[in-house]
């Protein structure tokens, strides 16, 4: 059976980041880079429509937040970088799904505060 690009990006993670700890450096770490990566509102735009197609996307991403393919591409390489997102390449174009495991880890890190 043929793996699809929507099976190698948006595949389950594996449970490593659910058994890291919630307190001490490392957590205090992890919450710092994801609370700077999610901190400009055309991030949280990107994350929400990551999240609302459930499949990798690649060019909707610019005509959704109405910004230059600039801009967007360095708002991507932002969430790539603190892991929130993936991005595999596709031919000539990089297509972006949410890293659902650090998204979790994200969410239990500011509830524990």
């Amino acid at each position: 059976m043929a793996v699809s690009q929507k099976d190698i990006c948006c595949s389950p993670e594996p449970q490593a980041l659910m058994s890291l700890p919630v307190f001490g450096e490392q957590a205090d770490e992890d919450l710092v880079a994801l609370g700077k990566a999610i901190g400009h509102p055309a991030r949280i735009q990107i994350l929400r429509l990551l999240l609302e197609k459930e499949t990798c996307i690649c060019g909707e991403i610019v005509l959704a937040v109405s910004l230059a393919q600039s801009t967007v591409s360095q708002h991507l390489k932002v969430l790539k970088e603190a892991g929130l997102i993936h991005g595999e390449i596709e031919g000539p174009k990089t297509c972006y799904c949410i890293n659902h495991a650090m998204l979790r880890r994200l969410k239990i890190l500011v509830a524990a505060l």
